[in-house]
């Protein structure tokens, strides 16, 4: 790896999640060997086939093929995340949590299928959970320290488990200065505490410590600080009031059926079938959000909702660009061309094609499709459809560079020809653009 120049290299991945690519990798972005030796062959057919050609090498187009590709990935996660609550198999069976107040808790379901028969019951929320906060003195921020300049050091009790922290205080560090080194030297340890400075509007700063962890465990705090039999020199705590408690832990308080319980934690587990997060309180005594599994048909007619809006999403952000360095009309003739195929099947449950290609939907004639005796078969458009822009959006991931303007040199003699990394380096040089 000599002469490889890592600082750029970093730059140019920062570069790319910042601006092309802000959404988190799911669980579809992982693939198996064999997966990755389907791609491998499909590039090396691809490279084989391609003719020689000069590409348009503008920021516009740059930037229009890496941006097409990601938005042509996250749509085919969608469409394949929907696929996994489309088989026929199970297209009746399949069921999604609800909570018909999320201000007041959210749910999660844990079963595997949905199939099984689980509760539906009354959440009320009277307390949170909160964790242990202390808030430190106010302190002007921009005064040097009133500590002597040395090496300083305090203990922090966690769990049963004690930590030293050590840190150096210099004659011209200011209380922010060391308010925000140990802000970062605590949240950075990763031990369950973690620091910010907060201000007062006034000038005047404080150092606030808080537990990752809430509610009441076997002793009253979670964490305590101390400097009084420490390595170093002491006296930081008290200058800046690390130990001084603010806000004791405490536990959620609430209501299942009219029945109270307690938690420590905001996010716990009910009858091992729901995984429920409370997120607020109840907006008066007794006000309570119901929690349960939608049925059939309303699980159904959510996942073609969210098919739909991830389709009309990838049509968005793929033909808002526009210009003389992309062939982004030629995307938008192709995906017309896919779905008048579909236009006629689809709108006979409800799902309708406007002037711009993107897709509404009749919710009476969903339901009323989704809920006959055959829906399998009824909603078999919709699937059909949804295989279709996978294909599509396959293509689109192995090869954004179809869409870039570009001028043909020479074709390649059909049948003697040799396999070369031509457009897959193209695309990838990309990336390196300006970095390296």
């Amino acid at each position: 790896m000599a002469g490889v120049n890592f600082d750029a290299l970093n730059q140019v991945y920062n570069h790319y999640l910042a601006e092309y690519a802000p959404r988190t990798n799911s669980s579809l972005d992982a693939h198996k060997k064999d997966d990755l030796k389907k791609v491998y062959n499909s590039i090396v057919k691809l490279n084989k086939e391609s003719p020689l050609a000069i590409l348009d090498r503008s920021d516009e187009a740059k930037a229009y093929a890496i941006s097409l590709k990601e938005n042509a990935r996250s749509f085919r996660n969608a469409v394949l995340s929907t696929q996994d609550h489309m088989d026929e198999s199970s297209v009746l069976d399949n069921k999604l949590p609800y909570s018909t107040r999320p201000e007041i808790a959210t749910v999660r379901y844990l079963g595997n299928d949905g199939t099984e028969t689980a509760p539906t019951f009354e959440l009320a929320v009277a307390k949170l959970a909160f964790p242990q906060e202390n808030v430190g003195n106010y302190l002007a921020s921009e005064e040097v320290i009133g500590l002597h300049p040395s090496a300083y050091s305090f203990d922090l009790s966690i769990n049963d488990i004690g930590y030293e922290f050590q840190f150096q205080i210099r004659e011209e560090d200011t209380n922010r200065d060391i308010q925000d080194r140990l802000a970062r030297l605590i949240t950075n340890a990763e031990i369950g505490v973690e620091g910010q400075v907060l201000e007062d509007g006034r000038g005047n700063s404080s150092l606030k410590l808080s537990s990752t962890q809430t509610g009441v465990q076997q002793k009253e705090l979670i964490f305590s600080i101390s400097d009084d039999n420490t390595s170093q020199s002491s006296g930081i705590v008290d200058y800046l009031g690390l130990n001084r408690v603010m806000e004791k832990p405490s536990d959620a308080l609430f209501e299942i059926n009219g029945i109270e319980r307690r938690a420590s934690s905001n996010t716990f587990t009910i009858d091992k079938q729901y995984e429920v997060t409370l997120q607020g309180l109840s907006p008066e005594p007794g006000i309570a959000t119901e929690i349960g599994l939608k049925g059939d048909v309303d699980s159904l007619a959510e996942n073609i909702h969210s098919l739909v809006g991830s389709y009309n999403s990838f049509l968005d952000n793929t033909f808002k660009v526009t210009g003389e360095h992309t062939k982004s009309s030629l995307l938008h003739s192709q995906i017309s061309f896919m779905t008048r195929h579909y236009a006629s099947d689809l709108d006979a449950i409800g799902l309708t094609f406007d002037d711009q290609g993107r897709l509404n939907i009749d919710d009476e004639k969903l339901k009323s499709a989704a809920s006959s005796q055959d829906a399998a078969t009824t909603m078999g458009p919709v699937k059909d459809f949804a295989n279709s822009m996978l294909r599509k959006t396959s293509q689109i991931t192995l090869n954004p560079m179809e869409y870039v303007n570009k001028t043909i040199v020479a074709y390649k003699n059909p049948g003697k020809n040799f396999v070369d990394p031509y457009t897959t380096s193209a695309y990838s040089g990309f990336l390196f653009n300006n970095y390296c």
